[in-house]
């Protein structure tokens, strides 16, 4: 099949993706014929490196420095966006927090709620029909209330579980529109920074999780599955896959 022509690629925006699964996920999606840009919040020089790597691979590329808890930053990015490649075909919400120290109480809850609604809304102004959102999240977010949830990752994991409810609730209104959401839900993700935190505070606890679960996703593995939903036009909006085992 003959490559698409430099107007014709699908543009991607990935939130949270200068490393780990973002990144992982921009380089798949150019793979596989997007051109991409690369939200970060304050890794600038990884988040380069990931528009190093897209450009390699023939595609076009930038990154964005935006902090998705301001208003004024996400209308800045998507501005950005609209003045270099004029429209908008995927939006991948992977950018997500709550562990981190020193950040106000309701910090889990802006960033994983409010924020995921505010840059869903407004990133469809520069999508048509045909546009697809993809939501990144973990089971313990996704069946929060109904599963237990590793220690230390409760806050965020109520906080997804709010942010998914509210995209969800938000669908019917992009159904009309032409645009999807898709939901990828994964279990605990081998080599994360969310691990690592959770590891720091429970040390030998991740451990005993792996020996009851068996093999983790990987990074890469995780990165594969969201970048094809985002492709994918036989996917229906709603729907969720899930990466590892949800026992």
């Amino acid at each position: 099949m003959p490559e698409a022509s430099a107007a014709n690629r699908k543009i991607s925006l990935i939130t949270g993706a200068s490393r780990g699964v973002g990144a992982a996920t921009a380089l798949k999606l150019a793979a596989s014929g997007s051109d991409i840009i690369v939200n970060y919040r304050s890794k600038g020089s990884r988040a380069e490196d990931v528009v190093s790597g897209v450009e390699q691979l023939g595609r076009r590329a930038m990154s964005i420095q935006a902090d998705l808890t301001n208003p004024n930053d996400v209308e800045r990015m998507l501005g950005e966006v609209a003045r270099v490649f004029g429209r908008l075909d995927v939006l991948i919400l992977n950018a997500s927090g709550g562990l981190e120290k020193g950040k106000a109480e309701d910090y889990a809850m802006v960033l994983n709620h409010d924020a995921q609604l505010l840059t869903a809304r407004s990133a469809t102004k520069l999508m048509s029909s045909g546009g697809r959102i993809v939501f990144v999240t973990s089971h313990w977010a996704h069946f929060y209330g109904e599963k237990p949830v590793f220690p230390g990752y409760e806050l965020v994991a109520e906080s997804k579980h709010a942010g998914e409810r509210a995209l969800r609730g938000y669908a019917s209104e992009l159904d009309s529109r032409g645009i999807s959401l898709v939901v990828i839900s994964g279990d605990a993700i081998e080599g994360t920074i969310t691990l690592r935190l959770l590891e720091r505070s429970n040390p030998g606890l991740l451990e005993h999780y792996k020996s009851e679960t068996g093999l983790l996703p990987t990074v890469q593995e995780f990165a594969d599955v969201i970048a094809e939903a985002a492709l994918n036009e036989n996917l229906s909006s709603g729907q969720t896959i899930f990466v590892g085992t949800t026992e």
